[in-house]
């Protein structure tokens, strides 16, 4: 699974967490992402929302639970998009890094 928390505070005002973990298989993050919906709404979040559940051919479901957004790949997916390593680029950097091109 492998997962990794992201800490977006300063980054974004979409959420202050992201979560990013790998399943084995469609099926296993499917399975992920139908149990971790549960506990979420077992837990009080009532506005819990996941994207590309739905699709049987999906490599990427991504949970929306307010402040923290949850990324569930397929290793080749999450390979690809690295989204750890995009986020992870503090703000200004980002923005320091755009000026001086």
């Amino acid at each position: 699974m492998d997962p990794t928390v992201v800490d977006l505070e300063g980054k974004t005002t979409l959420a202050d967490f992201m979560v990013v973990a790998t399943g084995t298989s469609q099926r296993h993050i499917a399975s992920m992402a139908e149990n971790l919906v549960g506990r979420l709404k077992e837990a009080g979040f009532d506005r819990v929302h996941a994207e590309g559940l739905e699709d049987a051919a999906s490599t990427w479901i991504l949970i929306d639970a307010g402040d923290v957004l949850v990324h569930l790949f397929r290793a080749e997916t999450r390979a690809f998009y690295d989204i750890e390593k995009l986020w992870s680029v503090a703000a200004p950097r980002r923005a320091a890094a755009a000026a001086s091109s």
